[in-house]
């Protein structure tokens, strides 16, 4: 799958980027939309993230974790800093 940046502006895509090569006018393509935010307002951007923070903690998501410190250090395998213990 590749991706492409593009803005749809009506029914019409205005590629970001360079246009895709290989694209026949001809040829149907499937594509997703992702509507992305514009505003880069701190505020606003953790309002957000709270919201998907509750989300995802509504889920219980995370409720197979029975230890977050150890699955964390698997997950970015850590290694033991010196002069730390463990």
């Amino acid at each position: 799958m590749q991706t492409y940046r593009a803005i749809l502006k009506g029914n019409r895509l205005e590629w970001s980027d360079a246009e895709p090569t290989g694209l026949s006018p001809e040829q149907p393509v499937q594509v997703m939309i992702l509507d992305t935010p514009d505003s880069t307002d701190p505020v606003d951007r953790g309002r957000r993230m709270a919201k998907a923070l509750e989300r995802l903690a509504a889920t219980n998501a995370l409720s197979q974790i029975s230890d977050p410190v150890t699955w964390q250090r698997e997950i970015r395998k850590d290694r033991p800093l010196p002069d730390r213990e463990v």
